[in-house]
């Protein structure tokens, strides 16, 4: 389960040639809660974004983003009760969150479709929080070993 704080922000992410928009959340354990691609930064896919997370059950007490201009209206709407920060480097945990995943990205040599760069992105936050222990799966195993142990789980449960 999220804890009750998160941290929301969009990255940018090269699909196919042209500039598009991943929007992540993290909560203040690191754990990935939610992230969506979209070509446009506007309402209709911050509110999407936000009604796919809160769809995962938890309703964030405080909700921390940068001064992007669509997200007081999003939460008014959708998180009445949250708490909105908008202070200048309240919002670098999930900045910090971004360069681990754009660390992986830059290597490769490009993402042709959106459903790529969606799973893509979607592979990278579930091995984040495996990594993190956020997960009942291979919470035994060392640190350094639990994303092996974990699949190796899976394939016995699969």
């Amino acid at each position: 389960m999220p804890g009750d704080r998160w941290f929301v922000d969009e990255t940018y992410v090269k699909v196919n040639g042209r500039w598009t928009y991943l929007y992540r959340a993290i909560d203040q354990y690191g754990q990935v809660i939610d992230l969506w691609l979209s070509a446009r930064r506007d309402l209709t896919a911050g509110r999407t974004f936000f009604i796919r997370a809160l769809a995962t059950g938890a309703v964030p007490v405080e909700v921390t983003t940068d001064r992007a201009p669509v997200y007081p209206r999003i939460l008014d709407e959708l998180v009445p009760g949250a708490l909105h920060t908008t202070e200048q480097y309240a919002n670098n945990t999930i900045e910090a969150d971004h360069g681990q995943l754009k660390a992986r990205l830059r290597p490769m040599r490009g993402l042709k479709t959106f459903r790529s760069a969606r799973i893509l992105a979607a592979g990278h936050a579930f091995v984040q929080n495996l990594r993190r222990g956020h997960y009942d799966i291979a919470v035994d195993a060392p640190a350094h070993r639990r994303v092996p142990a974990a699949f190796h789980e899976l394939v016995h449960a699969i």
